[in-house]
C-alpha cells in the first residue's frame, strides 16, 4: 500500500487541475479504477465509480480541483495579469513558478513577478501586494508573441509548477495541491483495497469539481448518488508549525488521520462521528479529533441534500496548503485509507438506519 501511495500521490499532485479544469485528475481516476466498478460522470465533470449491489448507498468523495489562477489580461509587453481561482495569500506568491495550460493542452512555464524592490519605497516594501499588482512573466516580448507563439488566451488556467519531492525525514513529502490530491488518492486506493471485499452496501467513489470556488460540484454529486452516508476525504491545514499553540493542536503531522466534527459549513452527524471513532479504536488506527472555526469542505453542501445526509470528514493534515509547497507525513495518509476502508465495511443497513432514527 505504501509504495502505491507514493506513486499515486506523485501522479496526482503533479497533475494540472485548477477549478473548472479537472480533466487531468479525472483521467487518473478513470485509469486507476477501470475494472473496479461502473464509471460515469455528471454534466459538471464530476466522476464516479460505483461498486457493490445491495444495502445502503455510501459515498466516498474527494474534490479533484486545486487553487490556481486564470489569465485575465495580456499586457502590450506580453506579461500576464491574473485572477485568483480559490483562496491565496499573496505573500506566498512572488518568484514562484507556474504553468499556463493553453487551449491546445501545452503548458507554458512562467514566474510570478512584480516591480523590483529596488523601485519600491520602504512603505511599499512592507505591504503584502494585492494580486492585481502581480503578473506572470513567460519570457514573451509582446502581446502578439504571447498569443501567437505561446498560444496563450484569456481565461487559460494556471497552476503552480512544483515536483513531488521526498524530504530528508522518512515519510515526509513536499508538493503542491495536497489539498485535495490526498483525498483523491484515498478514494482511489480505498476502492482498490475493497475491490475483492463483499461489501454490506453500495459504494460510490466520487471526484467532485469546483470545491475551491464554493463546493459547487458537491451538490451535483450528492443529487446523482443520493447516498445514505457521505465520507468526505480532505487535505486540511495542519496546525503544528510556529505560530500555533502546540497544546491546542488538532492537525499535527504524524498524529494520524483527522476526524473533523465541525467547521462553519457543517456540523457532522454525532452518531456517525462516534462510529468513526469506534472503528478507528477497534482497528488501532491513529486519529485526531478536530473542531474548526474556519474553512469548509464539500460536506458543507453534501450534508444538506436529499433531506439530509449523515456526513463526516476525514483528513490528512498538510502544512502550508493553498501555497506552492505543502507538506504531509505519509503515515497520516495511510491511516486515512485504513480508516476509510474499515468504515465502509462497518456501514451495513442496520448501522446506517441507526444514524438517523430520531422517532
Amino acid at each position: 500500500m505504501k509504495k502505491k501511495a507514493q506513486s499515486l500521490l506523485q501522479e496526482l499532485t503533479e497533475a494540472h487541475a485548477v477549478s473548472g479544469y479537472e480533466e487531468e485528475v479525472r483521467e487518473i481516476f478513470v485509469n486507476e479504477l477501470t475494472g473496479i466498478g461502473e464509471l460515469s460522470a455528471d454534466k459538471m465533470g464530476g466522476v464516479y465509480c460505483e461498486t457493490g449491489s445491495d444495502g445502503p448507498s455510501i459515498m466516498l468523495a474527494g474534490h479533484m480541483d486545486e487553487v490556481g489562477f486564470r489569465v485575465k489580461h495580456i499586457t502590450p509587453g506580453g506579461f500576464l495579469k491574473i485572477v485568483a481561482v480559490g483562496g491565496w495569500w499573496t505573500h506566498t506568491l512572488l518568484s514562484q513558478r507556474v504553468e499556463v495550460k493553453t487551449q491546445s493542452g501545452n503548458k507554458v512555464l512562467g514566474v510570478i513577478s512584480s516591480v523590483s524592490p529596488h523601485h519600491l519605497s520602504p512603505a511599499e516594501r512592507s505591504k503584502v501586494l494585492d494580486i492585481a499588482h502581480l503578473f506572470i512573466d513567460i519570457g514573451a516580448s509582446s502581446q502578439a508573441d504571447t498569443i501567437q507563439n505561446f498560444g496563450i488566451s484569456l481565461g487559460d488556467p494556471i497552476a503552480p509548477a512544483v515536483p513531488f519531492s521526498a524530504l530528508g525525514k522518512p515519510d515526509h513529502y513536499l508538493a503542491k495541491a495536497f489539498d485535495n490530491r490526498v483525498g483523491m488518492a484515498c478514494v482511489i486506493q480505498s476502492l482498490q483495497e475493497l475491490a475483492q471485499t463483499a461489501l454490506p452496501n453500495q459504494l460510490t467513489g466520487v471526484g467532485t469539481v469546483q470545491e475551491e470556488v464554493g463546493l459547487r460540484g458537491a451538490s451535483v454529486a450528492a443529487r446523482k448518488v443520493q447516498p445514505d452516508v457521505a465520507i468526505i476525504l480532505e487535505g486540511p491545514p495542519a496546525d503544528d508549525s510556529p505560530g500555533f499553540n502546540p497544546a491546542e493542536s488538532q492537525g499535527a503531522l504524524g498524529a494520524g488521520v483527522q476526524i473533523r466534527i465541525q467547521d462553519p459549513t457543517a456540523l457532522m452527524n454525532p452518531r456517525l462521528v462516534a462510529l468513526v471513532e469506534r472503528v478507528a479504536q477497534e482497528n488501532q488506527i491513529p486519529y485526531q479529533i478536530t473542531v474548526r472555526d474556519s474553512g469548509g469542505t464539500d460536506a458543507g453542501n453534501i450534508h444538506k441534500e436529499n433531506l439530509g445526509i449523515p456526513s463526516v470528514v476525514l483528513g490528512t493534515p498538510a502544512r502550508y496548503i493553498h501555497s506552492h509547497n505543502a507538506m504531509i507525513n505519509l503515515n497520516d495518509y495511510l491511516a486515512m485509507v485504513q480508516l476509510s476502508t474499515a468504515l465502509v465495511k462497518a456501514l451495513d443497513q442496520e448501522t446506517v438506519d441507526g444514524l438517523t432514527k430520531y422517532l
